[in-house]
């Protein structure tokens, strides 16, 4: 049977152009060190706000 993880027990981030939560997800598993913004549309407009 499959364990179940409560999205509350996730791990969480900051986005840097939100400042918004959000949590991890399966496809950043290899990756969530390295991930900085909370969806696509943050990544395209990094540059147009203050980090």
């Amino acid at each position: 049977m499959a364990k179940h993880v409560k999205k509350s027990d996730l791990p969480q981030k900051i986005c840097v152009t939100c400042a918004k939560p959000f949590s991890w997800r399966k496809k950043w598993a290899d990756v969530w060190e390295e991930v900085r913004y909370c969806s696509e549309r943050c990544r395209r407009h990094r540059d147009t706000t203050a980090q």
